[in-house]
């Protein structure tokens, strides 16, 4: 079937807050266990006492979330093209989109499993941590890369789910995920004494676990759906359009991660009891970034249906919603943080050197939701209506900004200054996208 015969399928949608809310709502709660599991993580290696051991645990995080997050277009790009297809009524082409990703989650998750020595070593190299914080980091990081295929098919299943707007689904498969890896990283990081390498063992077997029933749901449901021609996952242009778009988002993921490695190994230079802090701060900035991520999942969704079924008062609606939605909860998380930090600081870390410098920069972690939320928002759109290349362009400008900002704000007000730029970096990705928003509009309907 051509896109003209289907889009002849699509059906008539309306976005509206309700529409809006669907998608958002089970995602934001599903994307909060994320950063939960991170406080988890912290908190029990938190428990030791011991910084150089926190430390070690936010940079092996750090490196892993750079390689990993840099294949998020595994999550994102299945989005978008599950949503456009389902906006031209397109079924073949949802079912070809999903399993043209699961063959390339496969084998990048297993060169990445292959690689996780040296993946290893290259942290350690680029975080020039002191002694005990690069070895607990390499355990880490040894372990977790094992679940790198399962992880990469899991980006995959999740994807095609919300391409389809099913955040419910989305929501189980997070809680059977993050429940699972959080009960094991108390029960081996802290009961069992198994420090960092429990909770990298719990990693692995609630991915593990997340992939099996991902996979039983979703095959489940090809197996009643009309067949899928092989020919169709091996189409060559479906593939090249898969893989400059996928080529475009791992760009602006990988730019992105840089972003908060470079912000890391500042802070790493700024002394152990610092870096330990920004950890435990940044715990928040990614509360209030998965706080936001819903609203953003359901921009993707609705953007790309309303893309693939050439709708433009959708796509203006869905625009306008969710940057409503989105700027409404920020402050929230924002007005949460700054009334209720110092509490969480508390309990996420016994030491009370971190707790003491973390209360400091409190503020600045806080107003990451306000900062932060157009970016997130614009991504959403622009993911959803596949404009990678416009979206990798502003990225690569934002990050281009963050390192002026990072080398001059911190060698001049040290911690203040590298916070500092952060807000900086965040600002800019959101407003350079927001600016060409309209053109991008007028070209695509």
């Amino acid at each position: 079937m051509d896109q003209l015969s289907a889009t002849a399928n699509s059906r008539p949608f309306v976005v509206t807050n309700r529409s809006v809310l669907a998608i958002a709502v089970p995602m934001t709660l599903a994307y909060l266990t994320t950063p939960l599991l991170g406080i988890v993580d912290t908190a029990v290696i938190g428990q030791f006492g011991d910084a150089a051991l926190l430390g070690g645990l936010a940079a092996g995080a750090l490196v892993f979330d750079v390689v990993f997050t840099s294949f998020n277009f595994l999550r994102s790009g299945t989005t978008g093209l599950v949503a456009q297809a389902l906006g031209r009524g397109d079924e073949l082409e949802e079912q070809a989109v999903f399993w043209r990703a699961v063959l390339i989650a496969v084998v990048a998750g297993i060169v990445l499993a292959a690689l996780a020595p040296l993946v290893a070593i290259a942290g350690q190299w680029f975080m020039d941590a002191e002694p005990r914080v690069s070895e607990a980091m390499a355990v880490y990081i040894r372990i977790r890369l094992l679940a790198a295929p399962f992880s990469l098919i899991n980006y995959t299943i999740l994807g095609y789910v919300l391409g389809r707007g099913e955040g419910g689904l989305g929501l189980m498969l997070q809680l059977v995920l993050n429940g699972i890896n959080i009960a094991l990283c108390i029960l081996l990081g802290l009961e069992l004494g198994w420090g960092v390498a429990g909770v990298a063992w719990a990693t692995v077997t609630g991915e593990f676990v997340a992939m099996l029933l991902g996979l039983a749901i979703v095959i489940r449901r090809f197996w009643a759906a009309p067949r899928l021609p092989r020919y169709r996952v091996f189409d060559l242009p479906a593939f090249l359009r898969m893989a400059s778009l996928n080529r475009d988002i791992m760009i602006r993921s990988f730019s992105l991660l840089a972003a908060f490695a470079l912000f890391t190994r500042q802070g790493a230079q700024f002394g152990t009891v610092t870096l330990a802090a920004n950890a435990v701060l940044m715990n928040f900035f990614l509360i209030a970034g998965y706080f936001l991520d819903g609203f953003a999942t359901a921009a993707e969704q609705l953007a790309g249906r309303a893309i693939g079924a050439r709708a433009v008062m959708q796509f203006r609606q869905a625009v306008r919603l969710t940057l409503f939605w989105g700027f409404g909860l920020a402050a929230t998380a924002t007005l949460v943080l700054l009334l209720g930090g110092t509490d969480l600081i508390a309990l996420i870390t016994t030491s009370q050197d971190v707790r003491a410098i973390a209360g400091i920069y409190l503020p600045w972690a806080a107003f990451t939701a306000l900062s932060g939320v157009l970016a997130f928002q614009m991504d959403g759109v622009f993911i959803g209506a596949t404009w990678s290349r416009d979206m990798r362009n502003m990225m690569l400008f934002s990050f281009l900004v963050f390192s002026a900002a990072l080398l001059t704000l911190a060698p001049a007000f040290g911690n203040h200054g590298l916070w500092a730029a952060l807000h900086v970096f965040l600002l800019v990705r959101g407003f350079s996208l927001l600016a060409i928003l309209r053109l991008r509009m007028r070209t695509a309907f």
